[in-house]
């Protein structure tokens, strides 16, 4: 659980701590009772601890659990609203006070960025089809103007980290800003979006599911933002704008606007790769974005 703990500490602070120790006996109780059969961990997101496991009857499952219990518990509900697309797991089980539920596996589960990349644009615009026609909720809690102030100040801190200031100055950050407001301002229709829909969230279901997404943060906006970290991830490889021209075309989604919201999460993308000695050619290009 060491680097567990060292990858949750980075996100949550050191009061996080307490909690990593606890986990393998919550991991344990938890099998007990639902009567998993646990194996080995999954690669972990920013916020948690995944472990396959097997319901009782057999089914390839995943054990999540999270020390932001209540987003967790918000997840399920998110997961559950979009189960008529077809697209993202099922819940088996849920207990909001451990903050820990079930999921069915996804098999065979390649994430996207390793699937070929040739039939990836038009395999993305079916995700994208199936997830944007679940209707969003009445009153929606969540928009994407709140994830985006939220993200904005939240990766924004790291700034102040000399390694990511020295390329990636205030001024580039703000130009986002600005940039992401006149597209919250000026967005010509809104879905319900999944949110955080970047390759690593992105897993392929076999020949009949096609792609699935897990993880979804959702939010009601722009169609758009749904494909952007996509378009982005194409820095240092065929190049962003490249990529963005294929993607629109395959999604069809405004070109001119899924570029600009390029521009906004290029900065984000930047300080996570200067943030982990990422790829010059691609850094480069990201900053160039901003």
């Amino acid at each position: 659980m060491a680097s567990v703990t060292t990858r949750l500490v980075g996100r949550f602070g050191p009061g996080v701590a307490a909690w990593c120790a606890e986990a393998p006996r919550l991991i344990a109780r938890l099998a007990s009772r639902w009567g998993l059969t646990l194996g080995a961990p999954l690669p972990d997101g920013a916020s948690s601890v995944t472990l396959r496991c097997r319901w009782p009857d057999g089914t390839p499952a995943v054990l999540k659990l999270s020390p932001e219990r209540a987003l967790l518990v918000e997840q399920t509900g998110m997961l559950e609203r979009f189960a008529a697309s077809g697209r993202v797991p099922a819940v088996l089980a849920l207990d909001e006070e451990a903050g820990a539920m079930v999921l069915t596996e996804i098999v065979p589960g390649t994430p996207a960025e390793h699937l070929p990349a040739a039939s990836l644009p038009a395999r993305w615009a079916e995700l994208l089809a199936a997830l944007h026609d679940v209707p969003p909720p009445a009153r929606p809690t969540r928009t994407l103007r709140g994830r985006m102030d939220e993200s904005f100040a939240r990766v924004g801190r790291r700034l102040s980290d000399p390694a990511i200031g020295a390329r990636l100055d205030a001024a580039a950050w703000e130009r986002a800003i600005r940039r992401c407001g006149r597209l919250l301002d000026t967005a010509p229709t809104t879905v319900l979006l999944h949110g955080d829909l970047h390759l690593g969230n992105v897993l392929d279901g076999g020949a009949e599911r096609g792609l699935m997404a897990i993880d979804p943060k959702a939010c009601v906006g722009d169609p758009c933002f749904d494909a952007v970290d996509y378009v982005v991830a194409g820095a240092g490889l065929e190049g962003v704008e490249a990529r963005c021209a294929r993607v629109a075309t395959a999604c069809g989604l405004d070109g001119d606007r899924l570029h600009a919201w390029s521009r906004v999460i290029a900065p984000f993308a930047a300080v996570a790769h200067l943030g982990g000695d990422g790829p010059e050619p691609t850094i480069a290009e990201l900053l160039a974005l901003t």
